[in-house]
């Protein structure tokens, strides 16, 4: 008999659909500039917002959103690799790879964004606090690292892609509904502590995550508009 565990709390399923939403806003913004560009800055600093916030969930959040309970160790990532350990219910090790890449490259870029000038109409908000130099070597950052987030988004696309046609496990159902269906077929190829382990999704837990990223918004306001 199938069962159905939350696996992704509303806050997760959220913060990954707004930051996509946000990455969209963001490409879209820089290609058209001139004024697009108040909109592409007002995107950054939601990112921003969102990664600190994610990271932060990632510490005291539901049991699968820690990355305690989904980052691998070297050994159970080679073990993973030669088919000697399950995956999990979350994210398999190499999951938890392509989430560090892309809360890596995107936290890169978002704050890379808050020291660039195109030396024209945009500057962004600290980079009055940093010499021309910085500013001009945080900027050549900030355009590169868009080559490597464009790389990282297309991998993590190709995977979901295989996952779903190759392996027929569709990761983007969960990341909507919360759940994941388990057929016991399945069960060999999760980790048995995950079995037993549904993330909490209450009214607690929801209104502690809108808290906290109410407070991290307000933060990130005040230092960007000081």
């Amino acid at each position: 008999m199938k069962q159905n565990i939350r696996v992704w709390d509303l806050p997760i399923r959220l913060f990954h659909w707004l930051l996509v939403l946000c990455i969209i806003t963001s490409f879209v913004t820089v290609k058209i500039g001139g004024n697009a560009m108040e909109l592409h800055a007002f995107s950054g600093y939601c990112i921003l917002t969102l990664v600190i916030f994610r990271v932060c969930w990632g510490v005291i959040g539901s049991y699968h959103a820690r990355f305690i309970n989904f980052v691998p160790s070297p050994q159970r990532l080679l073990q993973y690799l030669v088919g000697k350990a399950p995956g999990g219910l979350g994210h398999n090790p190499l999951g938890a790879l392509s989430v560090l890449a892309l809360l890596t490259t995107v936290g890169v870029q978002a704050i890379t964004g808050l020291f660039t000038s195109d030396d024209i109409s945009f500057e962004g908000p600290f980079a009055k606090y940093v010499s021309s130099g910085t500013v001009e070597f945080l900027t050549s950052i900030h355009y590169f690292n868009e080559k490597i987030l464009i790389a990282v988004i297309a991998l993590h696309l190709c995977a979901i892609f295989y996952y779903q046609k190759f392996k027929g496990e569709d990761l983007i159902k969960p990341m909507l509904i919360g759940d994941k269906e388990i057929d016991p077929s399945d069960e060999a190829n999760c980790l048995p502590t995950n079995l037993g382990r549904a993330s909490k999704d209450g009214g607690f837990q929801r209104g502690y995550a809108l808290l906290l990223l109410s407070l991290i918004a307000v933060l990130v306001a005040y230092f960007v508009k000081r």
